[in-house]
């Protein structure tokens, strides 16, 4: 007796019920007595059951879109923010908007970031945002920040602004310079020498610009 014949063919049009949605069969297998579709050539197997010619279906049909995003940034970048002036922020996450009309569509996509190193939070689209570094250069990139435009919290900038003579503090700058050498002597860390450069541009200033004697 021949075996049945499979419902369906390479090339019909068929109703996946679980969704509505509308595609066509790309592959028929044959597994224990029983015939199995591929839908548009996804991955995974549908049975006869959750199938129905299109003819046929009277149940709702959904349209399936698949919408391709460009992203500009990724998290982990370090971006500036129209509005805000020098303030950096780093990415934290985003997410996707998807706009439908009857006459229009667009998507958007709204970026999650936070500031450096405040960590106040703030979400901005992708045109408000300027690439300082990418992910792979934040680290030493915020380090670099950090010497060049320290905070007032940091040892950095209190010895800057002290009411140390300038030779003192070119010393101590020294001292400083000395200690990041050997850190990235031992360790090879990049971000050590970036704060190296940053360090040389501080003395570089006193040097050129001096300060009260």
């Amino acid at each position: 007796m021949d075996a049945k014949a499979p419902k369906f063919q390479i090339g019909d049009t068929v109703v996946v019920k679980v969704y509505g949605t509308v595609g066509k069969i790309t592959a028929v297998r044959q597994l224990e007595g029983g015939y199995f579709y591929v839908v548009n050539g996804r991955e995974g197997l549908l049975s006869e059951q959750s199938l129905a010619r299109l003819e046929e279906y009277d149940g709702i049909l959904y349209k399936k879109e698949e919408v391709n995003i460009e992203l500009k940034f990724f998290i982990g970048d370090i971006v500036k923010v129209k509005g805000y002036g020098g303030v950096l922020f780093k990415i934290a996450g985003f997410r996707t908007e998807i706009w439908r009309y009857a006459e229009d569509a667009w998507e958007d996509v709204i970026y999650e970031m936070v500031s450096i190193p405040k960590g106040e939070w703030l979400e901005a689209d992708e045109d408000e945002l300027l690439l300082i570094a990418d992910a792979g250069q934040a680290d030493s990139f915020v380090s670099r920040y950090q010497f060049f435009y320290p905070m007032k919290s940091s040892p950095l900038y209190q010895l800057v602004t002290s009411d140390l003579k300038t030779q003192e503090k070119i010393d101590r700058l020294l001292d400083m310079y000395n200690d990041y050498a050997l850190l990235l002597n031992l360790f090879g860390d990049e971000a050590y020498r970036a704060m190296l450069e940053a360090v040389k541009m501080q003395i570089r200033v006193l040097a050129a610009h001096g300060g009260p004697d």
